[in-house]
C-alpha cells in the first residue's frame, strides 16, 4: 500500500517498508512520500503501527525491509533537522523549572549542556517561545501552566533547534476541547513553514486543519482529507467509528459518521 502528500520534493520517503517486533508484523510494505509544507496526520487503531512509523523517520529502529530516506539522508544523518514532541514527556510537570529552563532543554542535541547555554542559545528559545505566543511567560514557573500552554512550550522546546520538519507524536492528550481546537490551529499556521507529521486518534478533530491523513493499520493509505469517510475509517479500524466534529455550531455540521 502506498501514499503520496504533495507533489515536489520530498521530506520523508518510505519505499516498501516492512518491519516486526520480535517477529510480529508491525508494518507490511509501507511506501509515503511526504512533501515540503505538508501537514500530515497518522491515523489508526492502537498497535496499528503509527509510532513506528516516526521512529524509522527518526532512525532510532530500522526496517526488515525497504528504505526510509528524510530529506534524502539516512534518518540518523538527518536527525538535527527534525523536531520531535513524544507522546509521553519525561519531564515532571512539577518539576521545578521555569519555561525557559524547559525549552533550553532542546539545544541539549545541539552540543548544548544542561545548565550551560551560551547566548546563542538563549536567543533561539527566546524566538521559540515567541512562535508559540509565551516569550511573555518564559520566566513562568512550568508547573504554573496550564495544560494548552504545557503543549505549547514542549512544541517551542520541539522547535528551538530550527527544525525543518516536525513530528508529534499524540501532542494533545490530557488537554480539554478548547485548547486542543486552538493548538491544532497553531500547527496548521506552522505548517506553511516546516513539514509536520502528527500521530493522533482524533480524527474528528484533525480531519478540520491537516491537509493530508495517512491511515495505518500494518499496511497505509493515503487521503486528502476531503476523501476522507466514515467507511474509510471503519475498515481501517475493524470495526465503526462515529467521527465527530467538535466546533459545529450555528450554520455548522454537526456529528456525522
Amino acid at each position: 500500500m502506498s501514499g503520496s502528500t504533495k507533489a515536489g520534493r520530498a521530506v520523508i520517503e518510505l519505499d516498501g517498508v516492512t518491519f516486526s517486533y520480535n517477529g510480529a508484523p508491525v508494518l507490511e510494505d509501507i511506501t509515503l512520500s511526504v512533501g515540503e509544507h505538508d501537514f500530515l496526520s497518522i491515523v489508526g487503531p492502537n498497535g496499528g503501527g503509527k509510532t513506528t512509523i516516526l521512529k524509522l523517520v527518526l532512525g532510532l529502529v530500522k526496517p526488515a525491509k525497504g528504505r526510509v530516506s528524510v530529506f534524502g539522508l539516512p534518518p540518523e544523518k538527518a536527525r538535527r533537522r527534525i523536531g520531535y514532541m513524544p507522546q509521553a514527556t519525561a519531564l515532571d510537570k512539577l518539576f521545578p523549572v521555569s519555561v525557559m529552563d524547559v525549552v533550553l532543554m532542546g539545544r541539549l542535541g545541539a552540543g548544548a549542556r544542561f545548565g550551560f547555554y551560551t547566548r546563542a542559545d538563549a536567543q533561539a528559545a527566546r524566538e521559540a517561545l515567541e512562535k508559540v505566543g509565551l516569550a511573555a511567560e518564559r520566566k513562568r514557573p512550568f508547573a504554573e501552566l496550564s495544560g494548552g500552554e504545557h503543549q505549547r512550550v514542549l512544541i517551542a522546546r520541539a522547535l528551538v533547534s530550527g527544525p525543518d520538519l516536525l513530528l508529534l507524536d499524540e501532542p494533545t492528550a490530557n488537554v480539554d476541547i478548547a485548547a486542543e481546537t486552538e493548538f491544532y490551529r497553531f500547527l496548521r499556521d506552522l505548517s506553511e513553514t516546516m513539514t509536520i507529521v502528527l500521530v493522533t486518534h482524533d480524527l474528528g478533530f484533525v480531519s478540520q486543519h491537516v491537509k493530508t491523513v495517512a491511515c495505518v493499520n500494518r499496511r497505509l493509505l493515503c487521503h486528502p482529507t476531503c476523501d476522507i469517510t466514515g467507511s474509510m475509517i471503519s475498515e481501517i479500524y475493524g470495526s465503526h467509528v462515529h467521527m465527530v466534529q467538535h466546533d459545529h455550531g450555528p450554520g455548522k455540521g454537526g456529528p456525522h459518521d
